[in-house]
């Protein structure tokens, strides 16, 4: 990866994650080949916050019909990152 931004995608603004972020957990959705290291440091560098951990999902494509087409949607990795004490990252 070159880019930090090609690593972190998008946040996920879901009710849950809502509910996390007050425990300074945020979610987002990351490009399916980086790992954890990456993922961390994409976050440091790009919101300037310290990360305490990282956990990670990958999502598989499930399968959509459209008429008698069969397609699948895109697979998709997440992740759930917990800042340190004192860090915070505002997503609004």
């Amino acid at each position: 990866m070159n880019n930090y931004r090609d690593i972190i995608k998008a946040p996920i603004i879901t009710e849950k994650s809502s509910d996390l972020a007050s425990k300074n957990i945020i979610t987002f959705s990351v490009d399916v080949n980086a790992n954890k290291t990456q993922i961390k440091q994409a976050v440091e560098s790009i919101f300037n916050v310290k990360v305490e951990s990282v956990n990670t999902i990958n999502v598989k494509p499930k399968k959509r019909r459209v008429g008698r087409y069969v397609g699948k949607t895109n697979k998709v990795k997440k992740a759930i990152v917990k800042l340190k004490e004192g860090s915070s990252i505002e997503l609004n």
